[in-house]
């Protein structure tokens, strides 16, 4: 079941694949002279369901994602806030310290692939019609 609309998380043997939209624009990271590009964005996963109350309920999550070298520049080229993407690659715990002492740690997504999903400006109304009604097929409270 696959559906432009419905945003997942999987986990497989060490890989992972996200779907959801761009946050913000992807921004360049400087990390030296001889270093290879780097491009950081955040992507909204969005899940559904219902609650103990029979309640529906949409919880957001927000994900970091980088990624290194060519796919950087790609992302920089065509990426822009609210374009959905689908992102396949690894989980990644950074860990640090800081001024006052106080230890931090998040898990970060670096990315090995990243498909620019259509974008929203260019869908049709029947288009995102027939998506929605896909979608509320697919999610069975």
């Amino acid at each position: 079941m696959h559906n432009k609309q419905l945003q997942r998380v999987f986990l497989y043997q060490g890989q992972v694949v996200i779907e959801g939209n761009l946050v913000r624009d992807p921004e360049r990271v400087e990390l030296g002279e001889n270093a290879s590009e780097m491009t950081k964005f955040s992507i909204a996963v969005n899940r559904f369901f219902r609650n103990a109350k029979a309640e529906a309920v949409e919880e957001v999550m927000f994900i970091t994602v980088q990624a290194w070298g060519t796919l950087a520049k790609n992302c920089l080229d065509y990426l822009h806030k609210g374009r959905g993407v689908r992102v396949v690659g690894r989980l990644r715990q950074e860990r640090w310290s800081d001024k006052e002492g106080a230890n931090h740690e998040r898990i970060i997504v670096v990315a090995e692939h990243v498909e620019f999903k259509k974008d929203s400006n260019t869908t049709s109304k029947t288009e995102e019609a027939q998506e929605l009604d896909a979608l509320d097929q697919e999610i069975a409270f």
